[in-house]
Parts: structure tokens; C-alpha cells; sequence
């Protein structure tokens, strides 16, 4: 009835002006910048019957109280990385208010069902490299041990750090109150990838996020002298990494829509004039089926141990995180694709690679579907990061159609 895309862009605008410069966004979670953009946010449900809270985690909900308790929720977050995109998880959360201003006109305050739009709080984790933190902490998967010691660059605790903002870390697992009567959960966000843009549409339905297997590992020969060791009788660490460095593109293309990554590489003794006795790298492996991940994972250790028997060296693996693929609910992911086809006529499928706060709400048992608008350059957390104003508003529109089909969904039970 009355829904508003382009106010929607023209906020989005109005952030970004508020909460960036030329070398982009700046709203770090539990900073003053995200204290500013959270305050502004607020302002944008004045006049409509909404409540406003902040849970035991730090997360914003704005709920419209409807004539049945289940709830439609849609989330995003305001918190960017530093010298961040402009779109990067405000885009979800302000088209969430777009679809709350025309549930809150159309049905005169008292729409079918609840609907809330969430912020979650700190979701990129970008001043204490733990992602997630407001949604991890609802849906219960929060380690707080390991959140206990993290801190940023200049030593400060997250625990101390969060006090600031009201949070108190034993308490934020009571947020998961907030999910007792949800029935669904939407999210829209720029696909931060380059796939829609190189099939040139606009909008896509997720199947789901990646699960993802992150190792260091380790290959140690023999130091010797570069210029008097003959190359049949060295035992060059280095070696082995660089022949396991080309299998993963081998391993990434038998598995069909995996990534295999080697971010990192450090050598011992680490100078030109010797061979390489320790090297150690970082294999960062994700797939959307679970057997493939673990198939994945076995070819890469099986080459790594072939390579290193080959150049006479040894190699151990070391698991530094993992997380299990996070499929979203099927029936939602046909309703997103519905609702993107009679927005612009063309859908596509397609898994995330990036996490989301989407995978924590799944994980808590959540019927959960999210939807992919194109960005530009196939480029994010990054100052250049775009994506068309006309993309933009129809992503507002499909999220607005979806939003409709998901409260039908819920209903019908």
C-alpha cells in the first residue's frame, strides 16, 4: 500500500553521510560511531506503534504487535568493518522498517502476525575477531569462555568493552527469550560476491551459508645452505605447501560450488640463503553439503601427506575453527524466489560463502531464508563497495513481497 523503496535509498544515504567519509563506513561495534547510528536508527519508528527494546546481548528489536503471538522476523545489522561499504547489513535492517511502515499502514497498527526487525549487535566482529556476537549469543551457540578474553589492539576486553554498552556477558544467552515465539526469519543483504553480477541479475534466493573447516597447517624438512645442497637432496618444506597450494584448486573443483583457500604462509628460518625447514599455512575450506566439506577436507589432508612423503618432510594439521554448513528452510527459499520472479522476472539460487547473522538463527531452529541483492565489482567490506539504486529498490520490493508470502506461510501453519 504504501511501501517506499526510494525513502529507503534516501536513508540509506542519510547514514552514510552521518557515519562515514571518503574512506567509507566507520560503525564498528561498541564504538561511538555505532552508538550515533544506533540513535538514529531508533528515530526512524517515531510515529508508529512500535516497541523498542535492547536484549541482555545488545540487540535492537522494533516490534509491531499483531493479532497473532508468532512472529515474522527480519534482521540485519548497523555495525560495519572499518572503512566499510555503505550497504553492508544496514541495507537489511532499514528495508525491514520499509516493510514495517506498510504492515503498520495497511493493517492500521495490527498486522496478521507479529513482525520485528532485529539489529543484531556486533555482527562483523570486527574489533575482537568474533563474529556474530548478538545473534550467536540468542541462539545459545555463544562460547563465553572464549569471548571472555578476547580483546582489541589496544587491550581493552570485550567483557569491559561491552559493559560500556550496558551488556554483561554472563547474562547475554538470555536473549534467546527473544526467539520463543518466532515463526520465521528474513534477511535481505548485498550478495558481497560476484555471482549475480556476472549473470547479470539483481536478485537471488540463498540456499544457505557455508560450512566452513579452517586449519593450520604445518611441513617440516631441513634447514640447508642454498648454495651447496644440490635440489634432489634437499627437504624443502616450502615445496610441499606450494604443490598442496595448487591442489586445492583441484580439490574446490571436484567438489562442484566449494573454495579451498590458502590465506597464509610463514618459513623457517626465513632467509634467502637457506631451504626451507618449517613452513606453515592456512587452509580455509567451505562447502554448502556437509559430505562434500568432509570429502574436501580428506583430499587435502591425503595430498598433504603425499606431497610431504615426496619431499621428504613431515606435515600436522591443526582444526582452528569450524562451523557446519547452515541450509535455510526450503518452503522460504520457494517463497523468495516467488517473490523475487514478480519483482523482476528472473531469480537464481545460490549458497553464501560469507556467515551470516541468517546461520545462527537457523541454527536455533528457526525457519530462516535469506535474499541476495547484486554488488557491484562483486566487492565488499571495502570503501567502493555498491550496488544500483535501482537493484536496491527492488530488493526492497521482493523483500516486502516475501514478507507478505511468509506471514500466508505462517498462518496456514
Amino acid at each position: 500500500m504504501s511501501l517506499d523503496p526510494e525513502r529507503t535509498v534516501a536513508e540509506l544515504k542519510e547514514l552514510r553521510a552521518l557515519t562515514g567519509d571518503a574512506d567509507g563506513a566507520h560503525r564498528v561495534a561498541f564504538t561511538p560511531v555505532w552508538v550515533k547510528a544506533r540513535e538514529w536508527y531508533r528515530t526512524l519508528f517515531e510515529g508508529m506503534p512500535v516497541e523498542l527494546e535492547t536484549d541482555e546481548a545488545g540487540n535492537v528489536w522494533a516490534t509491531l504487535r499483531g493479532e497473532s503471538a508468532q512472529e515474522l522476523l527480519i534482521g540485519g545489522h548497523i555495525d560495519s568493518v572499518p572503512n566499510g561499504g555503505w550497504l553492508d547489513g544496514c541495507l537489511n535492517i532499514l528495508a525491514g522498517v520499509a516493510v514495517l511502515r506498510r504492515l503498520n499502514e495497511q493493517y492500521d497498527g495490527r498486522p496478521p502476525v507479529t513482525v520485528r526487525v532485529v539489529d543484531w549487535a556486533d555482527e562483523e566482529g570486527a574489533r575482537f575477531g568474533k563474529s556474530l556476537f548478538g545473534s550467536a549469543a540468542c541462539s545459545g551457540n555463544l562460547d563465553l569462555e572464549e569471548a571472555r578474553v578476547l580483546v582489541d589492539r589496544d587491550g581493552i576486553s570485550l567483557p569491559d568493552a561491552i559493559a560500556e554498552h550496558g551488556i554483561d556477558l554472563d547474562h547475554v544467552k538470555e536473549s534467546g527469550e527473544q526467539l520463543k515465539n518466532a515463526a520465521a526469519y528474513l534477511e535481505l543483504h548485498i550478495e558481497q560476491g560476484p555471482v549475480l553480477l556476472d549473470l547479470d541479475l539483481s536478485l537471488g534466493a540463498v540456499l544457505g551459508t557455508f560450512g566452513v573447516e579452517r586449519h593450520a597447517i604445518t611441513f617440516r624438512g631441513q634447514a640447508a645452505h642454498s648454495g651447496s645442497t644440490p635440489m634432489n637432496r634437499r627437504r624443502d618444506a616450502l615445496l610441499a605447501a606450494g604443490k598442496l597450494s595448487a591442489e586445492i584448486y583441484e580439490i574446490a573443483a571436484r567438489s562442484g560450488e566449494g573454495v579451498c583457500t590458502m590465506g597464509s604462509c610463514t618459513t623457517e628460518p626465513g632467509i634467502v640463503t637457506s631451504v626451507v625447514e618449517t613452513c606453515r599455512v592456512t587452509l580455509d575450506q567451505r562447502h554448502l553439503d556437509a559430505d562434500k566439506l568432509a570429502t574436501m577436507l580428506a583430499e587435502a589432508k591425503a595430498a598433504s601427506e603425499r606431497f610431504a612423503e615426496e619431499g621428504g618432510v613431515t606435515v600436522d594439521w591443526e582444526r582452528l575453527w569450524q562451523i557446519a554448513p547452515r541450509p535455510f528452510d526450503p518452503e522460504l527459499i520457494d517463497l523468495c524466489d516467488e517473490a523475487i520472479k514478480e519483482t523482476c522476472g528472473v531469480s537464481h539460487r545460490l549458497p553464501s560463502g560469507p556467515l551470516h547473522d541468517a546461520a545462527e538463527v537457523a541454527a536455533a531452529g528457526i525457519p530462516t531464508v535469506m535474499m541476495f541483492v547484486q554488488s557491484l565489482h562483486g566487492i565488499s567490506h571495502n570503501k567502493i563497495e555498491d550496488t544500483k539504486e535501482e537493484h536496491l529498490v527492488q530488493s526492497v520490493i521482493a523483500l516486502d513481497k516475501l514478507a507478505d508470502k511468509a506471514i500466508e506461510w505462517i498462518l496456514r501453519g
